[in-house]
């Protein structure tokens, strides 16, 4: 991050209430990106949930360990082998429709380790 941008990232000094001193300098912790674990490594969570979705059953894919853009990657590897649209949130993969079972050949075929949950 920048100077001028972390001079202006107020939500990271929160814990800052003033300071008279001029040199005064924030710190601000860099947080390391998470490597992305290896396919044999990892275990992944399948499920079915229409939660908060009006009805609609969505594929749920948790448990993947790794930075965004690998989780990106693998949501669209996904999404074109099942021909539909689904997005990432908080770390998770959302398919929609339910391909409980196609998702997990195919993360088997790339190494995951699946679990079926519900």
């Amino acid at each position: 991050m920048k100077k001028k941008e972390q001079e202006q990232d107020w939500k990271s000094r929160l814990g800052v209430v003033y300071s008279t001193n001029k040199e005064y300098d924030y710190d601000y912790e860099e947080l390391e990106p998470e490597e992305t674990l290896a396919p044999e490594e990892q275990t992944l969570y399948i499920s079915l949930d229409r939660k908060q979705r009006k009805g609609k059953t969505v594929t749920l894919i948790e448990g993947f360990v790794g930075t965004p853009e690998d989780l990106k990657a693998l949501e669209k590897i996904i999404k074109q082998k099942m021909g539909t649209g689904g997005s990432c949130k908080e770390g998770n993969i959302l398919i929609q429709g339910d391909y409980k079972e196609k998702i997990g050949n195919l993360l088997s075929s790339k190494a995951y380790a699946v679990k079926y949950k519900g």
